[in-house]
């Protein structure tokens, strides 16, 4: 098997320590995101900002590091990042060496920042993030493809950045994996971002570890084993919600993903969903409307991206090669670099030529437009 045309549906950058302060409002920059050496004692790096709980930075940058040598490297810090974290010339190398023709490029330090508990603040990040990773990006638009982040408190300053950050060219957009519980995404106060979504032709990403609860040091402090086994949780309660709450029957043509939430237990959720809505839809107070089954709206509107999860395949006829999108997570330590190629041409041998050509290429580059 010749090398296989690959993009990564989910890339990460790894934001330069002083971006935030450099780039964020005025009024905002003495309490900017930013990093401390030896925080509370503690060997490493760190990554603060407010009410965030500091999180280590290097596993933001962990791609490629043996197994045995991750405890030493996660109490680096920013003088250990690969050239990458400034330079898009060299992430254009990095790529080369993966044999990838692109990257979907999320947030790292972003996605903690959807717990800060001053919204004003986080606006202000997003905007200032948002500018930062289309600078970036511009090195080479073809290949290096951001995404964005927008918050949901005040829905019409959230159709105004999604708008803006559409002008400049960012192809999807970044909300919470799960909203606070008062508000739900299923709430008829988000109908204009959706609208705005759909009429724009922006897919909106689900990205794990980026609830309204916020994550940090106690995420990897406690059962870390525990909390990795159910992090898809949060995204499975969302999608539930845009399904069986009725916003993709409103809204048809509005594209969400859920990233690196992997894809094996979709089936599974997709049969539960048609069973509940089946057996139980009708017998609510106010039931909702539904003209498909509820594995249709999936089919027909959810992508989910994954990593090293060759147990998808086992389910791969009820979902997968049209939804379903490889990414290589580079550069966190959960990334397969630089042997994608190796793992893409081992795990999905016994696929066809068009179906595995889907998975890491064409539906990623459907979704997001990408020559």
């Amino acid at each position: 098997m010749a090398d296989t045309r690959v993009i990564s549906a989910d890339s990460h950058f790894v934001e330069p320590p002083d971006m935030w302060a450099e780039r964020v409002d005025k009024q905002f920059r003495d309490r900017a995101p930013h990093t401390v050496k030896g925080y509370g004692g503690r060997e490493g790096e760190f990554f603060v900002c407010e009410n965030i709980a500091p999180i280590p930075v290097a596993g933001f940058f962990g791609a490629g590091v043996p197994s045995a040598e991750l405890a030493a490297h996660n109490r680096k810090g920013f003088e250990s990042a690969p050239a990458s974290v400034w330079d898009p010339a060299a992430r254009i190398v990095d790529q080369d060496r993966d044999g990838l023709q692109a990257e979907v490029i999320y947030t790292s330090m972003g996605m903690p920042l959807y717990g800060l508990d001053d919204v004003s603040l986080r606006v202000a990040c997003f905007q200032a993030y948002n500018d930062w990773a289309v600078e970036y990006c511009s090195h080479d638009p073809k290949r290096l493809l951001p995404l964005g982040l927008v918050t949901l408190e005040d829905i019409d300053a959230g159709v105004k950045e999604l708008e803006r950050v559409a002008k400049k060219g960012m192809r999807g957009a970044m909300i919470w994996a799960e909203p606070p519980a008062d508000r739900p995404y299923s709430h008829t106060d988000y109908d204009p971002f959706w609208a705005a979504a759909s009429d724009l032709n922006i897919p909106l990403s689900l990205h794990i570890l980026t609830g309204r609860k916020g994550m940090g040091v106690d995420f990897f402090k406690d059962n870390l084993a525990l909390q990795v086994s159910t992090l898809h949780h949060e995204v499975e309660r969302s999608i539930a919600v845009f399904v069986l709450g009725g916003v993709l029957e409103r809204f048809p043509k509005l594209t969400i993903v859920s990233a690196e939430n992997d894809v094996a237990w979709m089936p599974y959720f997709m049969w539960r969903m048609d069973f509940a809505h089946g057996r139980v839809g009708q017998a609510s107070g106010a039931p909702v409307k539904l003209t498909m089954k509820p594995s249709e709206y999936i089919k027909r509107q959810v992508y989910a991206s994954f990593i090293e999860e060759p147990i998808l395949l086992d389910g791969f006829h009820r979902y997968a090669a049209d939804n379903a999108m490889w990414s290589s997570d580079y550069p966190h330590t959960a990334a397969i670099w630089p042997r994608s190629q190796e793992f893409i041409k081992e795990t999905f041998s016994g696929l066809s030529d068009a179906d595995r050509q889907k998975v890491v290429h064409d539906t990623a580059a459907r979704i997001y437009n990408i020559e």
